[in-house]
């Protein structure tokens, strides 16, 4: 089995991510996002608004890490990669799946080119 589909397959019932970037300062900062459908162009996709503190963060450095634990099987998958920001409307309708806020996002982070999977349990 490729390391793609293994890592799809451990993630694929996991909604949210813990994602983390780096800020200017150089301190690590954690969010949870929800994981998008999957589609060409990266391997895994995450929808934030065009304001978020952390896209200037992936901005600053596109290093950022994905961290997912299933709770009742205690299984967890770190996946490190580096992110890039689209902005393509037609990408971003075509994936984005509400999850309860307000509005339509002007941005998606995008990446994971070659993510390098950490390991899993």
């Amino acid at each position: 089995m490729a390391e793609m589909d293994k890592l799809f397959e451990h993630i694929d019932d996991i909604e949210i991510a813990m994602l983390t970037t780096r800020r200017p300062d150089g301190h690590l900062c954690s969010r949870a996002m929800a994981t998008q459908k999957r589609a060409a162009g990266a391997d895994l996709w995450f929808v934030t608004l065009e304001d978020a503190g952390k896209l200037a963060e992936i901005a600053f450095d596109p290093h950022v890490n994905l961290s997912y634990y299933k709770d009742r099987t205690r299984e967890w998958v770190s996946v490190s990669g580096i992110a890039t920001i689209s902005r393509d409307r037609n990408t971003i309708r075509q994936l984005w799946a509400p999850t309860g806020r307000r509005g339509f996002p002007r941005e998606r982070i995008r990446g994971m080119a070659r993510p390098t999977i950490r390991g899993w349990c």
